[in-house]
């Protein structure tokens, strides 16, 4: 049905569907419905996330996992512009009855750019130092992100109904929603991955209009710059926001940079030019220039707070004395941070002590090795447990049906990009590559599942067009329309109800021993 400004009631035929319901709604009121479907389905299915995630988000009352170092250096930003230490009974003292929060102002040693405990700090400043503050952006986050996917695969998909089935999947991924929970950088590495992607397929549509036109004008696809490109500065910006939350965004540049290129490539080749491939080359470099210094300004802004601190020994930040030591090119605060990431880069690198639940990424996709956040098994009369003994767990894995769902989606993908060419799933696999394959480089490295957040978008996408391949096109006959429309329904059924199924273990619930073990399906989830 026709949507978007400009629908009239003269432009709407009457619903089928509702007619056979024998519903009848007034012609400018379903005109009107028609003409905002794009937004309002997914805002309905944001909505729905939102629900989910800001449910109960100050329990469990603890720092969990990966929050003891990230809430607190969150706090330290928002309050000295650089992360400090804290003594070792801090996180006994903030999430007491009567909470202590113990700030000083010696510098910590940090191994992550700030803007994502920039942003986990935000809800901080508004909310206070308790669970529901330092968790409260990354709930905003997850729920944004379950509105762009939407809109993501509503321009993907040309089909409003599949970008909402992208949102409700995404909504109802089990990874997502406890990352959505918990305040670490992954879920904030995810929403600027996906924020990128939104803005590169925006430039991509606004590319293709421009040469459309020129090509009404008698012109050709030879032109040296394809036209202004503010979608596509957006994207990089997006990158660099990526990158200085964890170095992985980097990834993301340089596949996006590749995606640019192709797709720019393409429309030349389209638009009737000779030498498409001369161009492309051209297009490439550009693409991979222009992205890569606003990527690399917005990196290096990041870092105002720890430049601007001060030089004096243990009164700045961690390493800014040390240009003034080491005298070199450039100003001092530049050889400082240089000699800092050299640093960090030998931390991640020589990252290999042994942890619990580490994993290997070989087994990701199938969610084989999931993290437990947080884990308490209180006894009959404690923390609601009213049998002999109760599990209370919050477990990042994702909602199984949903991964595995997204492995025969991601093969249809694939399929249809080598055999069919279809740019759609090009690029949703592009995604997936960026955020996934690099991990295949670092076996011996200490790497957990949770990872896997920052392209679950692209699993939930690739579902979302394998949905639409079993519903089949519009010009299919009613009846295969309605038997894969059936299979697709029970698909989304399926998912939704493994969703609730885990919902206890996503959310720390106090459940008896027994139920805990029905849901702990492979041994390798213990």
């Amino acid at each position: 049905m026709p949507d978007g400004p400009g629908v009239t009631p003269e432009d709407v035929p009457a619903s089928p569907a509702l007619a056979r319901l024998g519903i009848v709604l007034p012609a400018p009121l379903w005109a009107w419905l028609c003409r905002w479907s794009g937004w309002l389905g997914p805002i309905a299915v944001a909505v729905f996330a939102g629900v989910l995630r800001f449910s109960g988000l100050g329990t469990p009352n603890a720092l969990i996992f990966d929050e003891t170092y990230y809430a607190k250096d969150a706090y330290s930003l928002w309050h000295g512009g650089y992360e400090t230490s804290w003594p070792d009974d801090a996180n006994g003292q903030i999430t007491a009855p009567n909470p202590n929060i113990p700030f000083r102002t010696d510098p910590a040693y940090i191994v992550h750019p700030p803007v994502g405990k920039w942003i986990i700090g935000l809800g901080e400043q508004l909310y206070g130092m308790n669970p529901f503050g330092w968790r409260f952006m990354t709930a905003v986050l997850g729920t944004l992100s379950v509105l762009m996917i939407a809109r993501i695969g509503r321009r993907l998909f040309r089909s409003t109904l599949l970008g909402c089935v992208a949102g409700l999947l995404l909504a109802v991924d089990g990874l997502h929603f406890v990352m959505s929970r918990a305040a670490l950088l992954d879920l904030v590495v995810m929403f600027w991955f996906l924020a990128a992607f939104g803005f590169m397929l925006l430039d991509r549509d606004r590319t293709r209009a421009l040469l459309a036109k020129r090509l009404a004008d008698g012109m050709t696809g030879d032109w040296l710059f394809l036209g202004w490109r503010p979608h596509r500065l957006a994207a990089a910006a997006c990158l660099g926001l990526m990158t200085a939350t964890k170095w992985s965004g980097l990834y993301g540049l340089l596949a996006f940079a590749l995606l640019a290129a192709c797709w720019d490539a393409s429309a030349r080749r389209l638009a009737g030019s000779r030498n498409w491939l001369l161009w492309g080359l051209w297009d490439a470099f550009l693409a991979g220039l222009v992205m890569g210094v606003v990527t690399l300004g917005v990196y290096l802004s990041s870092w105002t707070g720890w430049i601007l601190s001060s030089t004096a020994p243990g009164k700045g930040g961690y390493y800014r004395d040390w240009g003034l030591t080491h005298p070199g090119f450039g100003p001092d605060w530049l050889r400082s941070l240089w000699h800092y990431h050299v640093t960090m880069e030998e931390f991640h690198v020589n990252l290999h002590s042994p942890h619990t639940y580490q994993s290997n990424p070989w087994s990701w996709l199938l969610q084989g090795r999931p993290v437990s956040f947080f884990y308490e098994s209180p006894k009959n009369g404690q923390a609601g447990c009213h049998v002999a003994e109760c599990a209370r767990e919050v477990l990042g894995i994702g909602t199984p049906l949903l991964w595995w769902a997204g492995v025969v989606a991601l093969g249809y993908c694939l399929y249809r990009w080598l055999m069919r060419r279809d740019w759609r799933a090009g690029a949703i696999l592009c995604g997936l590559a960026a955020g996934y394959l690099p991990w295949f480089f670092f076996q011996d490295r200490t790497i957990f599942l949770f990872y896997t957040v920052a392209f679950v978008p692209f699993v939930a996408l690739a579902v979302a067009m394998m949905v639409g391949a079993m519903i089949g096109p519009a010009g299919a006959s009613q009846d295969r329309r309605s038997v894969g429309g059936v299979g697709a329904g029970l698909l989304i059924l399926a998912v939704m109800w493994n969703f609730l199924y885990f919902y206890p273990l996503y959310t720390g619930q106090t459940i008896p021993m027994e139920d805990w073990r029905a849901r702990m399906w492979f041994t390798s989830w213990i």
